[in-house]
């Protein structure tokens, strides 16, 4: 694969410099993360970071002696979840779960407040039906968007993201939105007792499992993270005795003046940022997300056809439409490490015939993209890392961070790029990964569990 990249057309090799990244440069993304950070977390510059920093009031991870059965819902893209998850003593298994995902279609992602969440009920009632559940459940909510949480069970939305964009919801308390939704249904009896973003979720869940770990990291359709901020370090909040988790909301990193990433950000950021649902936002989340990858690549594909550098003598009409590089097609064409007869019958799928130079390019340009993405991952991390360890006054950390995502899980090296890059980064740092693999959904069951053991 070196070797194929070695010989590539210098015009090419232009294209793919604007996405290789010094270390210096990851080094300013870590410094000018930790400004914004320590901003949101002010009550002066809380207003003008970009990162908003946002408390949960979750303070406390699970101990292992959470009972009973609690329904949580999972919403935060274009599949929701709903869960019916007990706990009970390790004799007895833990935790049991059933759980039932649901499509949205795209006209209630982006019609009024009353079709989503009448819509999310309905979904619920019909999993509650399936499992013949007829008693009173305490109900935990994963919404994985950007929130103004004033309390477990009350959280005004801030702003949609990742193709939601439901006008009349925004600025509104979510929670009262979905009870008033379960009220308008004679036939349901559930108690919203804590909502959670997935990121929190994610922490939670595999906290269940490992006591050490403190951050929740997502990168799939979105990206975000949370970790466990002590509470006399959260200047927009009363108290200093504790810790309390803090949901970043990282994906909006770089979108004001403040500490931007201009120096990173180029050209076919750039499209694919004024192609958005939201331009202007989410700057951080739309060059590492799944949802935007593969925009970037169609954007790159486009340009090196008007240099006359691929597909040449080829209608690529095609190559045009919306959404038809997705990130899933680029961890395919990313796997062919042979003689790249698959990237070629990808594309020919795609309505793009083409030789072994054009997969060639294709491949290069995939991998230049989700490398970076990774490193700017990477970077972020050890931005929340390296201010953990120097919070604590300690030398050396070991921590684990808890992992969701598609992008995470499916890629075939954007895992490694990120551990690779928070191990150069972050070094101080002993930094074990562990994989979700009950969703962000049951970390919500155990904020809702935690609501009843206080």
């Amino acid at each position: 694969m070196t070797s194929r990249v070695a010989t590539l057309n210098p015009k090419v090799e232009q294209v793919l410099k604007s996405f290789k990244l010094s270390r210096e440069e990851l080094m300013l993304v870590i410094r000018n993360m930790r400004k914004e950070m320590e901003m949101g977390l002010s009550r002066k510059g809380q207003k003008e970071a970009s990162v908003r920093m946002l408390p949960t009031f979750v303070r406390s991870r699970p101990n292992g002696k959470e009972q009973g059965s609690f329904v949580a819902l999972d919403l935060g893209g274009t599949n929701f979840r709903v869960l019916l998850v007990t706990f009970c003593s390790q004799t007895e298994g833990g935790m049991k779960l059933v759980n039932q995902t649901y499509s949205i279609p795209q006209e209630v992602m982006q019609g009024r407040g009353i079709q989503l969440f009448d819509h999310i009920v309905d979904c619920v009632a019909k999993f509650l039906s399936n499992q013949n559940i007829t008693e009173r459940l305490p109900l935990g909510f994963t919404f994985s968007f950007p929130c103004n949480q004033i309390s477990l069970d009350q959280a005004i939305l801030l702003n949609w993201t990742k193709g939601f964009n439901v006008p009349d919801c925004v600025g509104k308390d979510v929670v009262q939105l979905l009870r008033e939704a379960i009220q308008r249904r004679k036939d349901l009896d559930l108690e919203v007792v804590a909502l959670t973003n997935d990121t929190v979720g994610t922490m939670m869940s595999v906290a269940y499992q490992d006591l050490k770990c403190e951050i929740g990291l997502i990168v799939g359709t979105g990206t975000n993270a949370c970790y466990m901020e002590q509470m006399k370090n959260i200047e927009k909040l009363d108290g200093d005795l504790g810790e309390m988790c803090i949901n970043m909301e990282w994906g909006a990193f770089g979108q004001g003046e403040q500490y931007s990433l201009a120096k990173i950000v180029n050209e076919f950021d750039k499209l694919v940022d004024q192609q958005s649902l939201h331009p202007g936002k989410q700057i951080f989340e739309k060059m590492i997300s799944g949802k935007f990858l593969g925009a970037i690549v169609q954007n790159v594909l486009l340009n090196l056809k008007e240099k006359g550098c691929i597909f040449q003598g080829i209608q690529t009409s095609k190559l045009k439409q919306q959404d038809i590089i997705k990130t899933k097609t680029m961890s395919q064409i990313e796997s062919d490490s042979g003689d790249l007869l698959d990237v070629k019958s990808i594309l020919e799928d795609l309505g793009l015939p083409c030789g072994i130079e054009d997969c060639t390019v294709v491949q290069a340009v995939c991998l230049a993209v989700s490398q970076r993405a990774a490193q700017l991952c990477g970077a972020g991390l050890a931005a929340v890392l390296e201010r953990m360890r120097e919070n604590r006054g300690v030398d050396h950390m070991k921590i684990t961070v808890g992992v969701d995502g598609t992008l995470y899980k499916s890629h075939p090296h954007f895992s490694q790029i990120l551990k690779d890059t928070v191990k150069d980064l972050a070094a101080k740092c002993e930094v074990h990964f562990h994989q979700s693999k009950d969703s962000s959904g049951v970390g919500a069951a155990l904020v809702a569990a935690s609501t009843r053991a206080s």
